[in-house]
């Protein structure tokens, strides 16, 4: 199993990045996917859930309005559409597999989004 994240770097306040997360291994298609974000010195939080066929979202207040979550089952692939960026968004952030019973969970490296003029 595996799942590769992409996509971050260092961004001016207001701008937007798009992070992916590949995965390979498992029945992507069957699985709820959600991106999490963990800032220096703080938990990791939830950022955005997807249902499996991605008829379903979820998001944390905080990025209500500025974060899409997406994905592409043809590609194994889960995005996160990231605008009007803060410097409060600033964490690692990681890419969340998780099977329709909670029997299984995996996690990726984590990608790092900087926002900073």
């Amino acid at each position: 199993v595996q799942l590769v994240e992409s996509g971050g770097g260092l961004v001016q306040p207001g701008g937007s990045l798009r992070l992916s997360c590949a995965a390979s291994g498992f029945t992507f298609s069957s699985y709820t996917m959600s991106w999490y974000r963990q800032a220096p010195g703080k938990e990791r939080e939830l950022v955005a859930t997807i249902s499996s066929a991605g008829g379903r979202t979820n998001y944390a207040d905080s990025m209500k309005g500025r974060f899409t979550i997406s994905r592409d089952n043809a590609k194994n692939t889960v995005y996160l559409q990231m605008n009007s960026l803060k410097p409060e968004d600033t964490a690692v952030y990681y890419c969340n597999a998780r099977s329709a019973f909670y029997e299984y969970s995996y996690w990726g490296q984590g990608t790092q989004v900087t926002v900073s003029s």
